[in-house]
């Protein structure tokens, strides 16, 4: 502990979720709490369940000793794990967030301002999606409140506590690792490739930026620009101050690492939490999308029939794993991170940046590719070829 090897994953947000009935049974989600511990050979190994949030008699802690109760405690603690990313990493913090900052661009800024041609093509396929998603996934007749625990209403239980529990500094990847402690955890790909990205991103971000802000008043008195970011607070964050989000730029800098974050959000971080749903979430045990048992009360119970009877039902485990599958498709059309088939610059000094940009992410690529080589699980997520320009599936 004082070497700082203990980590701790906390589902709180979970607790008290309402859960439905699927198929006419009644279906359960806990709020778990996992201990993870850095290993001398640098692995990070969970040590130690509790599947609910209060300690209790009947609410044991399970250790990995425990045969199949362990099992079945990380199935739990998995399920888990698909309402948060499913509902807050991938929904609220990439395809909403997205279209908060593309509605506002399309609402205040006009085509010919410098911060919509950087923008708009980061915005690429994001409403159609969007609007594809709520029609066809979160509707009430849609595919998610079909197989989650959650259903409908403990759905929006989830989108609103996590809306009232989100950050800029957890959009902000360098801010995001530090405030979790995370900065020398090993093999952590996510947060090497991430930060590259972010750096390479910022670079070209302040380079454009600052050939049409010359100084700090340039960004204060352009109502166009408050105009987006206040609409941004107001509407996208309600108005929480808590958030952290800039109720106004008073700086080029603030402005330069807003933006970052923008198009990191609805690019790279995009890729992240979405690329690999159906290479992990494809193992239905995996990620399960619900659980049809409730959590062990005591240990020395569990057995594989149990387990085998807390999973998914067949049909609930094929249309979760034909949405994974679908959402992770790479199509056609699709335009990987910095390529800009249509010209929305056309200044020399801008193009010059928009070049050293795309040398930049091809570079980057090349290293990417040649550490993958040399590991038993490749993390290709974050490859610059692999990201797509905008949240578009």
């Amino acid at each position: 502990m004082e070497k700082g090897n203990i980590f701790l994953c906390d589902y709180k947000l979970l607790d008290g979720v309402e859960t439905q009935e699927i198929n006419n049974k009644k279906q359960y989600l806990v709020a778990p709490l996992v201990l993870l511990h850095k290993t001398p050979d640098d692995k990070l190994m969970p040590i130690a369940i509790q599947l609910k949030q209060t300690p209790a008699a009947h609410n044991p802690i399970f250790l990995p000793n425990d045969g199949d109760d362990w099992l079945l405690a990380k199935i739990f603690v998995r399920n888990a794990e698909f309402h948060l990313h499913q509902l807050n990493f991938h929904l609220l913090r990439t395809h909403l967030l997205a279209e908060v900052f593309t509605v506002s661009l399309l609402r205040n800024l006009p085509m010919v301002h410098p911060l919509y041609k950087l923008l708009i093509p980061h915005t690429r396929y994001t409403l159609h999606i969007n609007v594809l998603a709520r029609n066809k996934l979160i509707s009430p007749d849609g595919v998610f409140p079909q197989i989650a625990a959650s259903g409908e209403n403990g759905s929006f239980q989830i989108l609103k506590r996590s809306l009232s529990s989100l950050t800029y500094k957890s959009l902000c990847i360098h801010d995001d690792i530090k405030e979790r402690g995370m900065e020398n955890i090993p093999n952590f790909y996510y947060r090497d490739d991430g930060f590259r990205l972010w750096d390479i991103l910022h670079s070209y971000v302040k380079g454009i930026l600052k050939l049409y802000y010359k100084d700090d008043q340039e960004v204060k008195h352009d109502a166009e620009l408050q105009k987006w970011i206040r609409e941004i607070y107001a509407n996208g964050f309600l108005q929480r101050q808590s958030s952290g989000i800039p109720q106004r730029f008073n700086s080029v800098s603030e402005l330069v690492k807003f933006v970052t974050m923008v198009i990191f959000t609805g690019s790279v971080q995009h890729s992240a939490v979405n690329s690999g749903q159906f290479d992990f979430g494809g193992w239905m045990p995996n990620l399960p999308s619900t659980m049809q048992c409730p959590p062990p009360t005591e240990k020395g119970k569990a057995t594989e029939d149990m387990i085998m009877a807390a999973l998914p039902d067949k049909v609930t485990t094929r249309r979760t794993i034909d949405t994974l599958f679908l959402l992770t498709r790479k199509y056609s059309d699709f335009l990987h991170f910095g390529k800009y088939p249509e010209e929305h610059f056309t200044e020399e000094k801008t193009l010059t940046l928009i070049e050293k940009f795309q040398e930049d992410l091809r570079k980057l690529s090349e290293q990417i590719k040649d550490r993958n080589k040399k590991l038993p699980l490749p993390y290709t997520y974050l490859d610059p070829e692999m990201v797509e320009n905008s949240v578009a599936i």
